[in-house]
């Protein structure tokens, strides 16, 4: 392997990442459940792709909201059930309630504002024969972009937490 190269991360580190990330979120809906409720101030603020696989909303909120969408779990909401995958609620649009479910892998973004408390989550990459489309298309042959996506991330919840 020549110097430059960079090593292949063949354990899908970003991606065990990610799904660990999103226990927290289902075992914090899981806390909050019926016949619990939210202890405190504690509120959620759920942002998710709203044409991602296996996310079910009415379809006025879809054609509202055609790609993404934020909730707030606070005072009023009902039948909140937490699963493996996913979790199903229901809320009030314009008056009327309304059931959604939205697996976790469509999540985007969690946030309990009061304690100050984000995760955010980055887009599934593309499917490969997507991705080498689009790198090629845009790209001249053998050259890559200067300095941009090419070094790993690194995530940091120490900025989130109260000091």
């Amino acid at each position: 392997m020549a110097k430059d190269e960079k090593p292949k991360d063949l354990m899908g580190y970003e991606t065990l990442q990610q799904e660990a990330l999103r226990g927290v979120i289902k075992a914090a809906l899981a806390r909050v459940a019926p016949p619990r409720g939210l202890p405190g101030d504690h509120h959620f603020y759920i942002s998710f792709r709203t044409g991602a696989p296996g996310v079910s909303i009415p379809a006025d909120l879809s054609a509202r909201y055609p790609d993404e969408m934020t909730i707030v779990l606070q005072n009023q909401f009902w039948d909140l059930t937490p699963s493996e995958t996913q979790f199903a609620v229901t809320l009030q649009f314009g008056g009327q309630p309304k059931v959604l479910t939205v697996p976790y892998e469509a999540i985007t973004r969690f946030y309990d504002p009061s304690v100050q408390y984000l995760l955010q989550f980055s887009p599934p990459p593309p499917a490969p024969s997507a991705a080498k489309a689009a790198k090629s298309a845009a790209e001249p042959a053998g050259k890559g972009p200067a300095g941009e996506g090419s070094e790993p991330k690194i995530v940091s919840l120490d900025q989130f937490r109260k000091k």
